[in-house]
């Protein structure tokens, strides 16, 4: 009678999770960067300890690396597994979640040293080349239906308006206005192909629910960017940070049903958005002074801690009951 070897069982369990690793991962290091970033602009209104953010985006950073790690490892080992993820049509989408991970750690970082800049730099060419794959895949795959299009549909595409935030301040400006141009002209196209989804084709799979706060991002990112680019406030971003508090209020208003939804790898995908909402109202209330928005920042601000930490607890739950990294 042959004894199964419990080391050898241990290490095939270890590599069936790690051909499982989703792509979604990278999603928890934005919502990480995210709060940094939103608690980092929140100084310039309160007297608020550096030490804060700073400890945030060293955890940002650290899990990047232990994130980024694993999934090259996977790449290397079940290459075919990354494959299908870039095939599938809405897994696909989320590769551009490992670019903007590394602007974002690039923007947050700025001014610290080189590998802030080889970070961002690094960042905006992934980010244009899995633009021009995923538009590539949306044009010639001929197994993309109405039924797939969904709020993460942003990330390849609008994700790019990230860019200009800290690339003008790098001295790319031109190079800014080029992403922000791009961001923006897939924006309004892409809204009203997932409004139309949403309107005419049934509510999204709760494991997808969670990607409606993606609505929130290009108006938000894009106000940010803008007054970067712009150097102040005019009507145009007037008429984004309004569009953003709208789509705010939007979602608040169903916040009971996001607060009974079951917790998914996905449920990251409330936390960048709320981020950048935050950070957008921090710019906003310090370039106006409008005590109205002072006390929007810091009840986002609190909100969106709250929700990292659950989120961040509820993480390490199902990693411990191995709910994740599991075949679907």
């Amino acid at each position: 009678m042959s004894v199964a070897n419990p080391t050898r069982s241990s290490e095939k369990e270890v590599h069936n999770r790690l051909e499982h690793f989703p792509i979604s991962f990278f999603s928890i290091v934005m919502g990480l960067s995210g709060m940094t970033l939103a608690w980092k602009a929140v100084t310039h209104l309160a007297d608020i300890p550096d030490y804060i953010w700073l400890s945030m985006g060293t955890l940002a950073t650290v899990v990047m690396v232990m994130v980024l790690v694993t999934y090259t490892n996977k790449a290397r080992i079940y290459p075919q597994a990354v494959w299908h993820e870039m095939c599938h049509p809405i897994r696909l989408n989320f590769f551009p979640t490992i670019s903007i991970s590394m602007i974002l750690l690039g923007t947050l970082w700025q001014g610290m040293g080189d590998f802030a800049f080889i970070f961002w730099w690094t960042g905006a060419a992934l980010q244009l080349g899995f633009t021009l794959f995923v538009l590539n895949a949306w044009l010639h795959r001929n197994t993309l239906k109405v039924g797939h299009a969904n709020p993460g549909w942003f990330i390849p595409v609008v994700g790019n308006i990230i860019v200009p935030i800290a690339g003008v301040s790098y001295g790319y400006v031109e190079t800014s206005w080029f992403f922000f141009s791009l961001g923006m002209l897939f924006w309004l196209p892409l809204l009203t192909i997932i409004l139309y989804r949403l309107f005419f084709h049934g509510p999204l799979p709760e494991k997808l629910m969670p990607t409606w706060f993606i609505l929130l991002a290009p108006p938000s990112i894009g106000f940010v960017s803008y007054i970067s680019l712009n150097g102040g406030i005019d009507s145009f971003a007037r008429g984004l940070i309004y569009s953003a508090v709208f789509i705010g209020l939007l979602l608040f208003t169903n916040g009971l049903r996001f607060l009974r939804l079951p917790y998914f790898i996905s449920s990251w995908a409330f936390s960048f958005p709320l981020a950048a909402l935050t950070v957008a109202c921090a710019k906003y209330a310090l370039i106006t002074g409008l005590t109205a928005f002072v006390l929007l920042t810091f009840v986002l601000l609190v909100t969106l801690t709250l929700a990292v930490i659950v989120l961040i607890i509820r993480t390490l739950i199902a990693i411990k009951r191995r709910q994740i990294c599991v075949p679907e």
